[in-house]
Protein backbone atom coordinates (compact mmCIF):
# COMPACT_ATOMS: atom_id res chain seq x y z
CA UNK A 1 0.00 0.00 0.00
CA UNK A 2 1.64 3.37 -1.13
CA UNK A 3 1.80 6.21 1.27
CA UNK A 4 2.39 8.82 -1.08
CA UNK A 5 -0.67 9.42 -3.85
CA UNK A 6 -2.33 12.22 -5.69
CA UNK A 7 -3.48 13.27 -2.47
CA UNK A 8 -0.58 16.19 -2.60
CA UNK A 9 -0.90 19.31 -4.24
CA UNK A 10 0.79 22.64 -4.26
CA UNK A 11 -0.19 23.24 -0.74
CA UNK A 12 1.62 21.94 1.96
CA UNK A 13 -0.44 19.19 3.39
CA UNK A 14 0.51 18.32 7.51
CA UNK A 15 -1.19 14.73 7.24
CA UNK A 16 -1.32 11.96 4.95
CA UNK A 17 -5.39 10.48 5.32
CA UNK A 18 -5.02 7.52 7.87
CA UNK A 19 -6.15 5.98 4.91
CA UNK A 20 -3.11 4.82 3.38
CA UNK A 21 -0.72 4.83 6.07
CA UNK A 22 -0.88 1.12 7.27
CA UNK A 23 -2.30 0.40 10.84
CA UNK A 24 0.40 -2.13 11.68
CA UNK A 25 3.87 -2.65 10.33
CA UNK A 26 6.50 -4.97 10.37
CA UNK A 27 9.43 -4.55 12.67
CA UNK A 28 12.31 -6.40 14.18
CA UNK A 29 11.90 -6.51 18.00
CA UNK A 30 14.12 -7.39 20.98
CA UNK A 31 12.58 -9.08 23.56
CA UNK A 32 15.56 -10.64 25.20
CA UNK A 33 19.38 -10.62 24.51
CA UNK A 34 19.64 -14.42 23.96
CA UNK A 35 16.52 -14.68 21.56
CA UNK A 36 18.27 -12.30 19.54
CA UNK A 37 15.66 -10.46 16.68
CA UNK A 38 12.19 -11.53 15.54
CA UNK A 39 10.08 -10.16 13.36
CA UNK A 40 6.81 -9.00 14.67
CA UNK A 41 3.53 -7.02 13.58
CA UNK A 42 3.36 -3.50 15.62
CA UNK A 43 1.16 -0.51 15.48
CA UNK A 44 2.33 1.51 13.05
CA UNK A 45 3.74 4.72 14.97
CA UNK A 46 2.59 8.17 13.81
CA UNK A 47 4.48 11.73 15.12
CA UNK A 48 3.86 14.12 17.69
CA UNK A 49 4.53 17.58 17.57
CA UNK A 50 7.83 18.39 15.76
CA UNK A 51 8.12 14.75 14.87
CA UNK A 52 7.81 13.14 11.03
CA UNK A 53 6.91 9.71 10.01
CA UNK A 54 8.86 8.18 7.49
CA UNK A 55 8.15 5.22 5.01
CA UNK A 56 12.09 3.44 5.96
CA UNK A 57 13.93 2.48 2.83
CA UNK A 58 16.20 1.28 4.52
CA UNK A 59 18.12 0.86 8.00
CA UNK A 60 22.30 0.56 8.48
CA UNK A 61 23.34 -1.85 10.58
CA UNK A 62 26.02 -0.90 13.18
CA UNK A 63 28.19 -2.80 16.06
CA UNK A 64 26.26 -0.30 18.74
CA UNK A 65 23.24 -2.39 18.00
CA UNK A 66 25.73 -5.36 18.83
CA UNK A 67 26.18 -3.94 22.56
CA UNK A 68 22.22 -4.10 23.02
CA UNK A 69 21.73 -7.54 21.09
CA UNK A 70 24.47 -8.82 23.36
CA UNK A 71 23.05 -7.09 26.64
CA UNK A 72 26.65 -5.58 27.03
CA UNK A 73 24.38 -2.41 27.41
CA UNK A 74 21.54 -2.06 29.28
CA UNK A 75 18.63 -1.26 27.44
CA UNK A 76 14.48 -1.71 28.19
CA UNK A 77 12.90 -4.38 26.20
CA UNK A 78 11.00 -4.96 24.29
CA UNK A 79 12.67 -2.90 21.91
CA UNK A 80 13.39 -1.96 17.98
CA UNK A 81 17.04 -1.71 17.39
CA UNK A 82 17.88 0.33 14.07
CA UNK A 83 19.52 3.94 14.30
CA UNK A 84 20.52 5.23 10.75
CA UNK A 85 18.31 5.45 8.56
CA UNK A 86 16.92 6.69 4.86
CA UNK A 87 13.58 7.30 3.45
CA UNK A 88 10.08 9.21 2.76
CA UNK A 89 8.43 11.48 4.53
CA UNK A 90 4.66 10.32 4.73
CA UNK A 91 3.45 12.35 7.93
CA UNK A 92 4.33 15.76 9.05
CA UNK A 93 3.18 16.48 13.37
CA UNK A 94 2.21 19.52 14.57
CA UNK A 95 4.71 22.59 14.60
CA UNK A 96 7.08 21.36 11.68
CA UNK A 97 6.23 23.92 9.52
CA UNK A 98 9.14 26.30 10.23
CA UNK A 99 11.21 23.17 8.69
CA UNK A 100 10.87 23.09 5.61
CA UNK A 101 10.15 19.92 4.81
CA UNK A 102 7.59 18.21 2.83
CA UNK A 103 5.52 15.33 2.18
CA UNK A 104 6.95 13.05 -0.26
CA UNK A 105 10.45 14.18 0.37
CA UNK A 106 13.31 11.85 0.47
CA UNK A 107 15.15 12.26 3.67
CA UNK A 108 18.22 10.86 6.18
CA UNK A 109 17.70 10.28 9.53
CA UNK A 110 20.56 10.73 12.08
CA UNK A 111 21.34 8.32 15.54
CA UNK A 112 21.68 11.61 17.63
CA UNK A 113 18.71 12.88 17.76
CA UNK A 114 18.94 16.90 19.10
CA UNK A 115 15.67 17.58 21.63
CA UNK A 116 16.66 21.55 19.93
CA UNK A 117 15.83 23.04 23.46
CA UNK A 118 18.51 22.05 25.91
CA UNK A 119 21.41 24.12 27.18
CA UNK A 120 23.54 22.15 25.32
CA UNK A 121 21.45 22.09 21.93
CA UNK A 122 21.26 25.81 22.51
CA UNK A 123 25.34 26.25 22.21
CA UNK A 124 24.89 23.98 19.19
CA UNK A 125 26.07 21.10 20.88
CA UNK A 126 23.96 18.26 19.54
CA UNK A 127 25.92 15.77 20.52
CA UNK A 128 26.07 16.29 24.25
CA UNK A 129 21.63 16.89 24.48
CA UNK A 130 20.27 15.61 27.73
CA UNK A 131 17.43 14.58 26.98
CA UNK A 132 18.77 12.50 23.80
CA UNK A 133 20.87 10.47 26.80
CA UNK A 134 18.45 10.48 29.43
CA UNK A 135 15.19 9.42 27.83
CA UNK A 136 16.10 7.73 25.04
CA UNK A 137 19.08 6.28 25.61
CA UNK A 138 18.52 5.26 29.08
CA UNK A 139 14.78 4.85 28.76
CA UNK A 140 14.07 4.08 25.26
CA UNK A 141 11.85 7.02 24.93
CA UNK A 142 11.17 10.20 23.02
CA UNK A 143 11.24 13.87 24.21
CA UNK A 144 7.00 13.54 25.96
CA UNK A 145 8.79 10.91 28.01
CA UNK A 146 6.97 8.47 25.73
CA UNK A 147 7.66 5.45 23.37
CA UNK A 148 5.74 5.61 19.58
CA UNK A 149 6.00 2.35 19.34
CA UNK A 150 3.22 -0.40 20.63
CA UNK A 151 2.06 -4.18 19.89
CA UNK A 152 -1.20 -4.75 18.22
CA UNK A 153 -2.28 -5.01 21.78
CA UNK A 154 -0.95 -1.28 22.84
CA UNK A 155 2.06 -2.69 25.31
CA UNK A 156 4.41 -0.02 24.17
CA UNK A 157 7.79 -1.10 22.71
CA UNK A 158 10.91 1.06 23.18
CA UNK A 159 12.87 3.02 20.23
CA UNK A 160 16.68 2.99 20.39
CA UNK A 161 17.04 6.37 18.74
CA UNK A 162 14.38 5.99 16.10
CA UNK A 163 13.70 2.32 15.74
CA UNK A 164 14.82 1.88 12.34
CA UNK A 165 14.59 -1.96 11.87
CA UNK A 166 10.98 -1.27 10.79
CA UNK A 167 8.95 -0.37 7.82
CA UNK A 168 8.06 2.93 9.44
CA UNK A 169 9.65 5.15 11.89
CA UNK A 170 9.02 8.35 13.98
CA UNK A 171 12.24 11.17 13.78
CA UNK A 172 12.53 14.32 15.34
CA UNK A 173 11.98 16.87 12.70
CA UNK A 174 15.41 18.20 14.29
CA UNK A 175 17.27 14.51 12.75
CA UNK A 176 16.54 14.52 9.49
CA UNK A 177 18.04 16.12 6.23
CA UNK A 178 16.48 16.06 2.58
CA UNK A 179 18.52 13.86 -0.14
CA UNK A 180 18.92 15.22 -3.32
CA UNK A 181 17.87 13.43 -6.30
CA UNK A 182 21.27 11.94 -6.91
CA UNK A 183 21.45 10.38 -3.41
CA UNK A 184 20.81 6.48 -3.28
CA UNK A 185 17.62 6.40 -1.11
CA UNK A 186 19.16 2.95 -0.28
CA UNK A 187 22.94 2.90 0.53
CA UNK A 188 22.50 6.70 1.63
CA UNK A 189 21.22 5.02 5.37
CA UNK A 190 24.21 4.90 6.50
CA UNK A 191 25.16 8.60 6.36
CA UNK A 192 23.36 9.24 10.00
CA UNK A 193 25.60 7.22 11.79
CA UNK A 194 28.41 6.04 10.33
CA UNK A 195 29.57 9.21 7.88
CA UNK A 196 28.18 11.80 10.60
CA UNK A 197 30.10 10.16 13.26
CA UNK A 198 33.34 10.10 11.16
CA UNK A 199 32.61 13.84 9.85
CA UNK A 200 32.20 14.85 13.71
CA UNK A 201 35.20 12.99 14.86
CA UNK A 202 37.39 14.68 12.03
CA UNK A 203 35.82 18.20 11.76
CA UNK A 204 35.05 18.88 15.69
CA UNK A 205 36.87 15.83 17.88
CA UNK A 206 40.49 16.17 15.70
CA UNK A 207 39.85 19.82 14.42
CA UNK A 208 42.01 18.82 11.70
CA UNK A 209 44.38 20.75 9.54
CA UNK A 210 45.07 21.20 6.26
CA UNK A 211 48.31 18.73 5.62
CA UNK A 212 48.61 17.15 8.93
CA UNK A 213 49.07 13.40 9.17
CA UNK A 214 45.95 10.75 10.04
CA UNK A 215 45.93 6.89 11.38
CA UNK A 216 42.38 5.59 11.66
CA UNK A 217 42.55 2.30 13.66
CA UNK A 218 39.65 -0.37 12.92
CA UNK A 219 38.44 0.16 9.38
CA UNK A 220 35.08 -0.93 9.34
CA UNK A 221 31.93 1.38 8.72
CA UNK A 222 32.80 3.96 10.59
CA UNK A 223 36.47 3.71 10.29
CA UNK A 224 36.40 3.59 6.30
CA UNK A 225 34.50 7.16 6.20
CA UNK A 226 36.68 8.48 8.44
CA UNK A 227 39.34 7.75 6.15
CA UNK A 228 37.50 9.32 3.37
CA UNK A 229 36.46 12.05 5.23
CA UNK A 230 39.73 12.64 6.63
CA UNK A 231 41.16 12.83 3.18
CA UNK A 232 38.18 15.60 1.76
CA UNK A 233 39.16 17.90 4.77
CA UNK A 234 42.74 18.01 3.87
CA UNK A 235 44.69 15.16 5.06
CA UNK A 236 48.20 15.09 3.58
CA UNK A 237 48.30 10.82 4.83
CA UNK A 238 45.85 8.55 6.11
CA UNK A 239 47.30 5.34 7.37
CA UNK A 240 44.38 2.88 7.84
CA UNK A 241 45.45 0.39 10.67
CA UNK A 242 43.38 -3.40 11.01
CA UNK A 243 43.49 -6.88 11.64
CA UNK A 244 41.88 -7.81 8.60
CA UNK A 245 43.38 -8.08 5.08
CA UNK A 246 40.40 -7.98 2.79
CA UNK A 247 39.46 -4.90 5.25
CA UNK A 248 42.67 -2.98 4.47
CA UNK A 249 42.61 -4.42 0.54
CA UNK A 250 40.15 -1.48 -0.52
CA UNK A 251 40.77 1.15 1.34
CA UNK A 252 42.41 2.94 -0.76
CA UNK A 253 39.10 3.81 -2.44
CA UNK A 254 38.42 5.63 0.51
CA UNK A 255 41.26 7.75 0.78
CA UNK A 256 44.10 5.60 2.32
CA UNK A 257 47.53 6.67 1.20
CA UNK A 258 48.74 3.93 2.97
CA UNK A 259 47.55 0.22 4.84
CA UNK A 260 48.69 -1.37 7.93
CA UNK A 261 47.89 -5.02 9.37
CA UNK A 262 48.72 -4.61 13.11
CA UNK A 263 48.91 -8.48 13.77
CA UNK A 264 51.38 -8.94 11.49
CA UNK A 265 53.92 -5.60 11.21
CA UNK A 266 54.36 -3.53 14.38
CA UNK A 267 51.96 -0.77 13.59
CA UNK A 268 53.70 1.84 15.86
CA UNK A 269 57.42 1.08 14.06
CA UNK A 270 55.56 1.09 10.49
CA UNK A 271 53.52 4.24 10.96
CA UNK A 272 56.77 6.15 12.36
CA UNK A 273 58.67 4.82 9.13
CA UNK A 274 55.87 6.13 6.74
CA UNK A 275 55.71 9.49 8.56
CA UNK A 276 59.64 10.23 8.85
CA UNK A 277 60.15 8.68 12.15
CA UNK A 278 57.38 11.58 13.91
CA UNK A 279 54.14 9.35 14.13
CA UNK A 280 51.02 11.04 12.93
CA UNK A 281 49.52 14.07 13.92
CA UNK A 282 45.70 12.85 14.51
CA UNK A 283 44.99 9.11 15.36
CA UNK A 284 41.36 7.60 15.13
CA UNK A 285 39.98 4.73 17.39
CA UNK A 286 36.58 3.40 15.94
CA UNK A 287 36.60 0.28 18.01
CA UNK A 288 36.24 0.82 21.35
CA UNK A 289 38.33 -1.91 22.86
CA UNK A 290 41.61 -1.75 25.08
CA UNK A 291 43.97 -3.06 22.26
CA UNK A 292 43.43 -0.50 19.47
CA UNK A 293 43.03 2.38 22.14
CA UNK A 294 46.45 1.44 22.63
CA UNK A 295 47.27 1.28 19.07
CA UNK A 296 45.80 4.66 18.26
CA UNK A 297 48.28 6.39 21.08
CA UNK A 298 51.10 4.34 19.89
CA UNK A 299 51.31 5.86 16.36
CA UNK A 300 50.73 9.59 17.85
CA UNK A 301 53.24 12.18 17.39
CA UNK A 302 54.71 14.27 19.92
CA UNK A 303 51.95 16.80 20.39
CA UNK A 304 49.18 14.82 18.75
CA UNK A 305 45.33 13.92 19.17
CA UNK A 306 43.99 10.62 19.67
CA UNK A 307 40.25 10.77 19.13
CA UNK A 308 38.31 7.45 20.09
CA UNK A 309 34.87 7.36 18.46
CA UNK A 310 34.23 3.33 19.30
CA UNK A 311 32.02 2.76 21.73
CA UNK A 312 33.03 -0.33 24.16
CA UNK A 313 30.59 -2.95 25.46
CA UNK A 314 29.36 -2.16 28.63
CA UNK A 315 32.26 -0.50 30.90
CA UNK A 316 35.55 -1.11 29.66
CA UNK A 317 39.12 0.98 30.49
CA UNK A 318 41.94 1.25 28.77
CA UNK A 319 45.48 2.17 29.91
CA UNK A 320 47.18 5.26 29.30
CA UNK A 321 50.90 5.99 29.52
CA UNK A 322 50.91 8.61 31.89
CA UNK A 323 54.63 10.06 31.41
CA UNK A 324 54.35 9.68 27.83
CA UNK A 325 51.18 11.41 27.70
CA UNK A 326 52.20 14.39 29.85
CA UNK A 327 55.92 15.14 28.23
CA UNK A 328 55.22 14.93 24.93
CA UNK A 329 52.07 16.74 25.34
CA UNK A 330 49.27 14.21 23.29
CA UNK A 331 46.29 14.94 23.93
CA UNK A 332 42.71 12.62 24.14
CA UNK A 333 39.64 14.09 22.66
CA UNK A 334 36.41 11.67 22.91
CA UNK A 335 34.22 12.54 20.12
CA UNK A 336 30.50 11.47 20.01
CA UNK A 337 28.41 11.54 16.95
CA UNK A 338 27.76 15.37 15.10
CA UNK A 339 26.20 18.42 15.26
CA UNK A 340 23.07 17.10 13.60
CA UNK A 341 21.18 19.93 12.67
CA UNK A 342 24.31 21.39 10.79
CA UNK A 343 26.59 18.33 10.29
CA UNK A 344 24.11 15.71 8.89
CA UNK A 345 23.38 18.29 5.46
CA UNK A 346 26.89 18.59 5.54
CA UNK A 347 27.58 15.15 5.40
CA UNK A 348 24.38 14.61 2.62
CA UNK A 349 25.70 17.39 0.15
CA UNK A 350 29.43 15.97 0.81
CA UNK A 351 27.78 12.37 -0.52
CA UNK A 352 25.53 14.32 -3.45
CA UNK A 353 29.19 15.62 -4.25
CA UNK A 354 31.25 12.55 -4.59
CA UNK A 355 33.42 13.28 -1.27
CA UNK A 356 32.05 10.36 0.52
CA UNK A 357 32.15 7.02 -1.02
CA UNK A 358 28.87 5.79 0.63
CA UNK A 359 27.52 3.77 -2.18
CA UNK A 360 30.69 1.78 -2.27
CA UNK A 361 30.78 0.99 1.22
CA UNK A 362 27.57 -0.85 1.52
CA UNK A 363 29.28 -4.22 0.52
CA UNK A 364 25.57 -6.47 1.92
CA UNK A 365 21.91 -6.25 1.90
CA UNK A 366 19.80 -7.98 4.44
CA UNK A 367 15.79 -8.19 4.06
CA UNK A 368 14.25 -7.53 7.35
CA UNK A 369 13.25 -11.20 7.96
CA UNK A 370 17.41 -11.83 7.77
CA UNK A 371 18.24 -8.77 10.14
CA UNK A 372 19.66 -11.17 12.78
CA UNK A 373 21.89 -13.25 10.35
CA UNK A 374 23.11 -9.73 9.45
CA UNK A 375 24.27 -8.93 13.07
CA UNK A 376 25.72 -12.61 13.88
CA UNK A 377 27.93 -11.86 10.60
CA UNK A 378 28.54 -8.47 11.93
CA UNK A 379 29.35 -9.87 15.45
CA UNK A 380 31.62 -12.69 13.83
CA UNK A 381 33.46 -9.86 11.57
CA UNK A 382 32.24 -10.76 8.06
CA UNK A 383 31.25 -7.75 6.79
CA UNK A 384 33.52 -5.17 5.10
CA UNK A 385 32.13 -1.86 5.09
CA UNK A 386 28.77 -1.44 6.12
CA UNK A 387 25.52 -3.41 6.03
CA UNK A 388 22.11 -2.10 5.54
CA UNK A 389 18.47 -3.47 6.29
CA UNK A 390 16.79 -3.45 2.61
CA UNK A 391 12.86 -2.43 2.97
CA UNK A 392 12.46 -3.80 -0.81
CA UNK A 393 14.09 -7.21 -0.47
Amino acid sequence: MTAIDSHETTTRDTTIPDTTIPETMRAAVLRNPGDGLQIETLRTPRPKAGEVLIKVSACGMCHSDLHVIGGAIAFPMPCVLGHEVAGTIVELGPDTGHTGLELGQKVAGAFLMPCGQCEACSRGHDELCAPFFELNRLKGVLYDGTTRLATEDGDPVYMYSMGGLAEYAVIPATSVAPLPQSVDEVTSAILGCAAMTAYGAVRHGAELHFGETVAVVAVGGVGSNICQVARAMGASQVIAIDVNDEKLAGMSQFGATATVNSMTTDPRERVFELTGGRGVDVAFEALGIPATWKTALDVLSDGGRMVPIGLGAGVQTAEVEINRTVRRSQSIRGSYGARTRVDLPAVVQMAANGQINYQDLVTQRFSLAEAGEGYSQLKAGQIVGRAVVDMSL
